[in-house]
């Protein structure tokens, strides 16, 4: 397989997977306390949104670049 082909195939795919999760999340721990024995602890989830304009970009480019790859010999 050509290698724009295979580009295009992880493009289309990327761009399904934004459109179905639209972001993901990651949780930090940060140190608040610590007081001889005693530890305390914050948890923070921070969220990172995903464009659906990015999503359609990447579908798009996808195509593009798997229609280019299967017509260049």
């Amino acid at each position: 397989m050509k290698p724009l082909a295979i580009a295009g195939i992880v493009l289309i795919l990327l761009g399904i997977v934004g459109f179905v999760y639209q972001g993901f999340s990651y949780t930090t721990r940060k140190d608040v306390a610590d007081i001889g024995p005693i530890h305390a602890t914050k948890d923070t989830t921070h969220n990172v949104p995903i464009s659906p304009i990015l999503s359609g970009l990447a579908l798009v480019g996808g195509v593009v670049c798997l229609v280019a790859g299967s017509k260049s010999s």
